[in-house]
């Protein structure tokens, strides 16, 4: 019993986006690393004692030093951190934040909206639309159908707002990437729909290769988005998660 309860005190943790605090790499690190090992086999072992659906995104040295950093992902939009010391005897779960920085909002995480090509996106609403917001998801994660009900709701009320959806299948959902691969290539709405709603969905045809699912992959990994929904603003503003249709009309329209 006691088990059960310390995975979802590390759920719990892992809600929060990696980027809650940002720290610079500092020359020190490398040296530290030529010292002290830990691949992500031997992370992976470890993380999957408290959470067995955790896959590790990153490993990287703490502004502690002498503590890696292990990002986690736990699936379903959960993701987060756990620190473990060099001498790998002690896991910490929970946020490591600069003393000055208490009290104060973080910083915005912030991409290069120029980096992300629209080719393979499917749009839903205007396409003439003023505002348009980038979302990665994946058709088999529960809160990005969630948001894409609440998505479809902004876009019948709203036609200054338009949501690019580009497919990221994440690997723990065995059927998605099929999933992804025919909503690209129709381009049906009925499609998307009945995938995002848990109906199934036809078989990729013949001619539909999964080339764009691959690269939606290729560029959510090299924007280091390892979940899903994640959204970014036109102002190239970050959001993990999905939020209520008030909340999110908020985030959209407060461009920075």
């Amino acid at each position: 019993m006691k088990r059960h309860y310390s995975i979802i005190a590390v759920l719990a943790l892992l809600i929060a986006p990696f980027s809650a605090y940002a720290f610079p790499a500092k020359k020190g690190d490398k040296a530290c690393v030529e010292c002290h090992k830990l691949d992500k086999k031997e992370a992976e072992a470890i993380v999957k004692k408290i959470v067995p659906n955790g896959t590790v995104a990153e490993i990287k040295v703490s502004p502690l030093k002498s503590v890696w950093q292990i990002d986690v992902d736990a699936g379903e939009g959960k993701r987060g951190s756990l620190y473990l010391d060099f001498s790998k005897k002690f896991l910490i779960a929970g946020q490591i934040v600069p003393v000055e920085s208490i009290g104060k909002q973080p910083p915005a995480r912030k991409v290069d909206v120029s980096r992300i090509p629209l080719d393979d996106a499917f749009i839903l609403g205007m396409a003439t639309a003023k505002k348009k917001v980038i979302v990665f998801t994946d058709p088999d994660c529960h809160y990005c159908r969630q948001l894409h009900t609440i998505m479809k709701q902004v876009t019948a009320k709203r036609d200054d707002i338009a949501f690019a959806l580009i497919m990221h299948p994440l690997p723990m959902h065995k059927d998605s990437p099929k999933k992804a691969q025919t909503i690209i290539c129709t381009k049906s709405l009925d499609i998307l729909d009945d995938a995002f709603s848990g109906k199934p969905v036809p078989e990729p045809s013949a001619t539909c290769t999964a080339d764009a699912v691959e690269r939606s992959k290729a560029l959510a990994k090299s924007l280091d988005f390892s979940g899903t929904p994640t959204l970014v603003r036109d102002d190239g503003v970050v959001l993990s998660g999905y939020l209520p249709e008030d909340k999110l009309l908020e985030w959209i329209d407060k461009k920075q």
